[in-house]
């Protein structure tokens, strides 16, 4: 089918500030959120009889980096075969804009922290990300902007990671700049690896603060000029992990998992340290006692994402060759799906 009578399946609406061009068989568009990536709305399905997410890709092909951007994006998203990474049912590709249509998910990590949560929840929701990491980093993928609103979670508990138009491949040889990852949530390893900028001494200063300020055998391992910086920053003890996360701030201990504040608060311990040779692993903090009572063998070492693209990060191309690998990426993309199910890749919980 050529692009032009597959253009007359499509309609178009306003959807809060943008207008959405999709095809007829979604109805009922509702704005539902919006980021530097994309806009996404909720919609009725009337083919899979089920409602879903669209995301609008933001300006895809505005420039050669944007159009790079939406095509790592939908590689990478044909890769994952995780519960816990979000799945896109189908891709859609017209002259200037792609869209994709995910499964629909009742609300962010940043509206889920806001409530009141046991140890069951937390260690759960806890437990799935670490599940959905694993699997990404099991293929060299690196997410670069894990933040809450990019997890979202179902009424029922279950979890998936989302976005990937920052990702990157661990293999590529490329310099892969920080400043992509969301400031508050910026490793201190990223943050020393940035010009010195006000918000970011504000950033490092606010760590050094709470955590105290690092030991010289992490000073050695970092470049002359950075660790000049560091060592000229005035020192500071830190709080235990006890006075910065107190019992007061915890759901009460759990009878059921005998979870406890404890618990969470050591796992927190190991997590928050500076120096990243001695931060707790992804496969370590599955085997945490806070974490480890939901393990299940085929969720954790669930097969890798098998990445067919192998300079997928290096590849460089013009706004309109990158255009036509989508096209063709989003043609692919509908061969391989049936009935809103991608084969090989496992049926959604929704």
């Amino acid at each position: 089918m050529n692009r032009n009578k597959r253009e007359k399946e499509y309609y178009s609406i306003d959807v809060g500030d943008s207008t959405f061009t999709v095809l007829k068989r979604y109805q009922n568009l509702r704005p539902i959120g919006s980021g530097a990536q994309g806009i996404v709305c909720s919609a009725y399905d009337h083919v899979l009889e089920r409602n879903v997410a669209i995301k609008k890709l933001s300006r895809p092909f505005q420039n050669q980096t944007h159009a790079k951007r939406a095509y790592r994006e939908l590689v990478l998203m044909k890769c994952v075969n995780h519960k816990n990474v979000r799945l896109v049912f189908l891709c859609l590709c017209l002259s200037v804009c792609v869209y994709l249509v995910m499964e629909l998910m009742d609300a962010n990590l940043c509206q889920v922290i806001q409530m009141e949560l046991d140890h069951e929840r937390l260690s759960y929701l806890l437990y799935q990300m670490l599940c959905g990491i694993k699997h990404l980093h099991a293929a060299g993928i690196i997410h670069r902007d894990l933040k809450p609103s990019n997890i979202v979670v179902k009424s029922d508990c279950t979890l998936k990671i989302l976005d990937f138009g920052l990702a990157r491949t661990a293999a590529t040889g490329l310099l892969m700049t920080p400043y992509v990852v969301t400031r508050y949530y910026r490793a201190p390893e990223v943050i020393l690896g940035m010009g010195y900028q006000a918000n970011d001494i504000d950033q490092w200063n606010k760590v050094i603060e709470q955590l105290g300020t690092p030991s010289q055998e992490f000073m050695l391992k970092l470049n002359q000029s950075v660790r000049t910086y560091v060592e000229n920053r005035p020192r500071y003890a830190g709080y235990s992990f006890e006075k910065l996360f107190p019992d007061v701030l915890f759901p009460a201990d759990s009878d059921h998992n005998k979870l406890k504040a404890s618990q969470a608060r050591d796992l927190l311990s190991k997590m928050l340290v500076i120096d990243a040779s001695k931060r707790i692993s992804v496969d370590e903090a599955l085997q945490h006692p806070y974490i480890n009572v939901w393990f299940d063998p085929s969720e954790v070492e669930a097969p890798p994402p098998a990445i067919t693209d192998k300079q997928l990060d290096e590849r460089e191309h013009t706004v309109e060759e990158w255009k036509e690998l989508i096209y063709k990426e989003v043609l692919d993309w509908e061969e391989r799906t049936k009935n809103g199910v991608i084969r090989g890749q496992p049926a959604s919980l929704g």
